[in-house]
C-alpha cells in the first residue's frame, strides 16, 4: 500500500489481522471519494462533449516525446489542451509549451498518482470547456495511477520496447483498463531482444479488446494511425 494515498488495489488475500482491516476500509473511503469526484468530472467533460485520454506507464516510457510529436500534428487542427503530471519540477510541460495546445502542469509532491480532485481544481482556472481533446499525463507508475478515476472517457497504457514484452504480466490492472496500448520506442527494435508478438500476446492475455498501437517519436512510426485514433474519439 501507497503510504501517502493507500491506493492499493486490494485483495482481502493480503489482509488478514484488525490492523490490516482498517487499512482496507480507509483504503475503501479513499478510493470512493474519488470515484464520486470523477464522476462529476467525467459528466462535465461529456456535457461540453469532450475526449479525455489519460496516459498512464512507467517513468521512461516515452510519454512526454509522444506528446511532443502529437501537439505537433494536432496542435493546429484539433482543440487540445494537456496536463501535466509530476511529483516535482515542470519539465515535461516546458517540453510540451509551444509545441501546439495549451499546457499546464500540475506537481503532487508526494503523492505517486494524480487524482480526481486534482483534475477537478483545473476545470474553470484551465480546463475551460472548449477543449476537443483534453490529455492527461498522469505521473509515471505503473501501479497506482490506474486504481485512480480521474473523470478520463479513455485510458492509455504505454509500454516502450525497452521494457521487456512482460510488462503486462507483472502489472495487469493497468493493461485490463486500458482500451489501447501505445508501444513507444520501436525505432529501438533492431537493437533489442524484443518480440513484437510475445509482447501483444502477453496484451492480449490481459485484454483482449485492447488496440495496440506500435510507435516511433522519433521516425514517425504509427504516429498517423495514434493521432487518427485521437481524432475518431472526437468525431
Amino acid at each position: 500500500m501507497c503510504q501517502d494515498c493507500g491506493c492499493h488495489e486490494g485483495g482481502k488475500d493480503y489482509f488478514h489481522d484488525h490492523e490490516h482491516s482498517q487499512s482496507i476500509e480507509l483504503e475503501k473511503s479513499i478510493l470512493e471519494h474519488n470515484d464520486h469526484i470523477a464522476h462529476h468530472n467525467w459528466h462535465y467533460f461529456d456535457d461540453h462533449k469532450m475526449e479525455v485520454f489519460n496516459l498512464m506507464s512507467s517513468p521512461g516510457s516515452g510519454k512526454t516525446r509522444l506528446l511532443e510529436k502529437t501537439l505537433q500534428m494536432l496542435g493546429d487542427k484539433k482543440k487540445i489542451s494537456v496536463l501535466v503530471g509530476d511529483q516535482q519540477t515542470d519539465n515535461d510541460a516546458q517540453r510540451l509549451m509551444g509545441k501546439g495546445g495549451r499546457v499546464k502542469q500540475i506537481n503532487t509532491y508526494s503523492s505517486c498518482h494524480l487524482d480526481a480532485s486534482m483534475i477537478e481544481k483545473e476545470i474553470g482556472p484551465f480546463i475551460t470547456g472548449e477543449e476537443e481533446i483534453l490529455i492527461i499525463e498522469n505521473i509515471g507508475n505503473l501501479v497506482c495511477p490506474a486504481s485512480f478515476e480521474l473523470g478520463e472517457k479513455h485510458k492509455v497504457a504505454l509500454l516502450s520496447t525497452t521494457e521487456g514484452e512482460d510488462k503486462p504480466n507483472k502489472y495487469p490492472v493497468l493493461f485490463h483498463k486500458a482500451s489501447v496500448v501505445v508501444i513507444t520506442k520501436s525505432d529501438l527494435i533492431p537493437y533489442l531482444e524484443w518480440d513484437l508478438e510475445k509482447t501483444k500476446q502477453n496484451i492480449r492475455m490481459i485484454n483482449p479488446n485492447a488496440r495496440i498501437i506500435l510507435t516511433s517519436a522519433k521516425t514517425g512510426e504509427g504516429m498517423s494511425e495514434w493521432c487518427d485514433y485521437l481524432c475518431q474519439k472526437n468525431s
